[in-house]
């Protein structure tokens, strides 16, 4: 929403401002459309010769969830910290035997099918079940500190795949001015071999190549860059459930009471999407 709302403000307040200004807008018009082909080509052509298919799927996806928001809502948050916290209350209660049946099969489990969402989510799923997955192959013997380094690298991979389009983005806005120059000196080159016009055809000319240095600028710092940093926030956002999991696992192998446990979770999460301790207390005993 906000996304589609800055962009209708910045196209409004640039070439508002120039018409306002005096600018006439018929030979921006005119030259927009090659000029956006040069530069908007080659930013693909670019993209293209420096990423793989797998890549380039992932900035679909990445630009696709800019304009639709985070993927986990508040609610999401909540829910995965109870869910998490149930399946580490059944393995310290009833032991490994009882856990093995939820992790190594969530489709078909109870407690997961309480949280639909978050069962419909493989990310979240094996976030939760490989980790428990393997206290109960190793019948419980694994070391706290070793269960906490297994996590925290699934952490980092799975980051480093949501983050990978917003540097690709990023890499795009720091060369698109760099291809509105191109695109200009290639009028300028046009320009040079029409050097016998008259001084109004000429100024037509340098004007149309100005057009390529101006939309260079403009994608880059109006669009690009914004688009790169709106998607690092989202991905911010989206990463905390991972981050909720570990501790609600990491606490409960501590042996945490489960206010403890909740708590070390719920605290972890920005201020903004904190639910309350209270909360979180009651609707575990609600559940």
């Amino acid at each position: 929403m906000f996304v589609a709302i800055g962009i209708v403000v910045l196209l409004a307040m640039v070439f508002g401002g120039f018409i306002l200004a005096g600018g006439a807008m018929g030979p921006v018009l005119a030259a927009l459309p090659l000029e956006f082909m040069i530069i908007g080509g080659a930013a693909l052509g670019a993209t293209l010769i420096g990423n793989s298919l797998h890549a380039i799927k992932l900035l679909g996806a990445g630009l696709v969830k800019v304009f639709k928001g985070p993927k986990y809502t508040d609610a999401d948050h909540i829910d995965v910290i109870a869910l998490t916290s149930k399946l580490m209350k059944l393995l310290r209660a009833e032991g490994a035997v009882a856990l093995e049946a939820h992790v190594t099969d969530p489709a078909n489990s109870a407690i997961f099918s309480e949280y639909p969402r978050l069962q419909a989510d493989p990310v979240v799923t094996a976030m939760i079940c490989d980790p428990l997955t393997l206290m109960v192959v190793s019948s419980g013997t694994l070391n706290i500190p070793a269960v906490e380094e297994v996590i925290d690298n699934a952490i980092k991979t799975q980051l480093h795949e949501m983050d990978e389009p917003a540097h690709m983005i990023q890499s795009l806005a720091d060369a698109l001015p760099a291809l509105g120059i191109v695109a200009a000196v290639l009028g300028i080159i046009k320009t040079m071999g029409a050097i016998d016009k008259p001084p109004e055809i000429l100024g037509h000319m340098i004007g149309s190549a100005l057009v390529g240095t101006f939309l260079g600028v403009l994608l880059a710092y109006g669009f690009a860059g914004p688009l790169g940093t709106r998607l690092k926030q989202i991905n911010a956002h989206d990463s905390q459930i991972f981050h909720s999991i570990k501790q609600v696992i990491i606490a409960s192998l501590h042996g945490y009471p489960q206010p403890l446990v909740l708590e070390a979770a719920r605290s972890g999460l920005p201020p903004a999407h904190r639910p309350g301790l209270t909360e979180l207390l009651d609707m575990m005993r609600g559940r």
